[in-house]
């Protein structure tokens, strides 16, 4: 055998040999990200326009959480709401690297909200964006309220009810009720720590829960009554809720951060907001949008390098001018629909996009999210949650009402593929 071949060889074995650990190598320079917020489009597209050497790749998927263990494909990253239940955080590889290296800041972070991310001690998912329950009024109320950040139920039930007007036993005006949004009724039960969370499959503090249905039924009964709040609504809320408030037929109105900041500039101008809050909770919305590296990726390079990237101050302050010079902001609230997991995005770069932010920035120590539900959260809730709390403060006798454990257990028996 010639000196050459045996070289070749040689170089050859050698190649197979360090093959693994070169690997890193012939990464692709592309990481594809797949997410239900469409936002990140515009995110990726400035990425891949900063820099010449990576590039992200967008795929928006619906039902993301459940895709994520039907399919054989392998995304690099995911972006998404409810991707911290037991069965999707298996999907994500640790992040603490990249704090390690100090390419992204744990303190930068709202604390709470990064706690969620975590598995025994290690970051798997980071936080991206939240949102905030809010009450809404006109500007010239504002007087009436005692705090200039939040607002609590029982203030809430007593300006409500003395707003109200009736005239020959029809009110023409009314304050406020609870049954008008189903949302604000979970807000209650929140608030009274009921405690929805991840079990087997779901769990809850059944007295807490009652307690809180006991609350809304005499906040019904004491403000007008169940009939004489349908027959309100049945002649007045053919007018959004939000024009209502602004012409005083109603003192209230509920809508999360993302709706109020998005609604017409015209009308928002005009109206004011508190955070809904008790006992220093202000208990944030659910679907919080998480961010994590999946497991199988091979684009690690890549995904890193978008990371660090999205996640710094001045990469938010620029696409939050992005946004506003074309006009999006007009129907995507800030990053991702939401607040900035960030502290300083929100607290000092936001108010500056969102002047109604000034003086209404919420203590972080009162930010407080959901217990971490199951991905199927969504589904539950609008099908069995919020119905059963509807029926049981509409019931003449709320103990005929048919057990909610019952109902969570028929519903999974009956939607096998959830």
């Amino acid at each position: 055998m010639s000196i050459g071949k045996r070289l070749r060889i040689s170089f050859v074995a050698t190649l197979f040999l360090f093959f693994p650990a070169s690997c890193r190598f012939f990464e692709p320079a592309t990481a594809v990200l797949w997410t239900d917020s469409p936002e990140f489009a515009l995110y990726a597209e400035y990425f891949n326009s900063s820099q010449d050497r990576y590039k992200v790749e967008i795929r928006y998927v619906e039902s993301l959480a459940q895709k994520l263990g039907d399919t054989k494909e392998t995304p690099d990253i995911v972006v998404g709401s409810w991707l911290k239940s037991a069965s999707t955080r298996n999907f994500f590889k640790p992040l603490d690297r990249l704090f390690k290296k100090e390419q992204l800041s744990k303190t930068a972070f709202y604390p709470r909200l990064l706690a969620l991310g975590t598995i025994e001690e290690r970051q798997y998912l980071l936080p991206v964006s939240f949102n905030i329950p809010a009450l809404v009024f006109t500007r010239a109320n504002g007087q009436l309220l005692s705090s200039p950040f939040t607002i609590g139920l029982e203030e809430i039930k007593t300006l409500g009810k003395e707003h109200n007007i009736q005239q020959n036993g029809v009110y023409s005006q009314m304050g406020f009720s609870p049954a008008w949004d189903t949302e604000f009724l979970y807000i209650i039960v929140s608030l009274f720590n009921a405690g929805f969370q991840e079990a087997d499959p779901i769990a809850w503090d059944g007295d807490a829960l009652n307690r809180a249905v006991e609350y809304i039924r005499e906040w019904i009964q004491s403000n007008a009554g169940i009939q004489e709040e349908d027959d309100f609504v049945f002649k007045y809320f053919y007018e959004l809720p939000a024009v209502l408030t602004l012409s005083g037929r109603i003192l209230f109105t509920y809508m999360d951060s993302a709706e109020f900041f998005t609604l017409p500039q015209e009308r928002r101008s005009n109206l004011d907001f508190r955070w809904i809050a008790e006992n220093d909770v202000i208990p944030l919305s659910e679907g919080t949008v998480y961010y994590g590296n999946y497991k199988k990726g091979k684009a690690d390079k890549a995904a890193d390098a978008f990371t660090q990237w999205f996640f710094t101050a001045e990469t938010q302050r620029r696409l939050l001018e992005i946004s506003t010079q074309q006009r999006l902001n007009e129907t995507l609230f800030g990053i991702s629909s939401g607040f900035s997991a960030l502290r300083t995005v929100t607290e000092q770069i936001f108010p500056q996009f969102y002047p109604s932010l000034l003086g209404h920035i919420p203590p972080t120590g009162f930010l407080t999210p959901p217990r971490i539900l199951p991905y199927n959260w969504t589904d539950l809730k609008e099908r069995v949650i919020l119905p059963y709390l509807l029926e049981k403060i509409r019931a003449e006798d709320p103990a005929t009402v048919r057990p909610l454990k019952k109902q969570i257990a028929d519903w999974y028996r009956v939607n096998k593929e959830f």
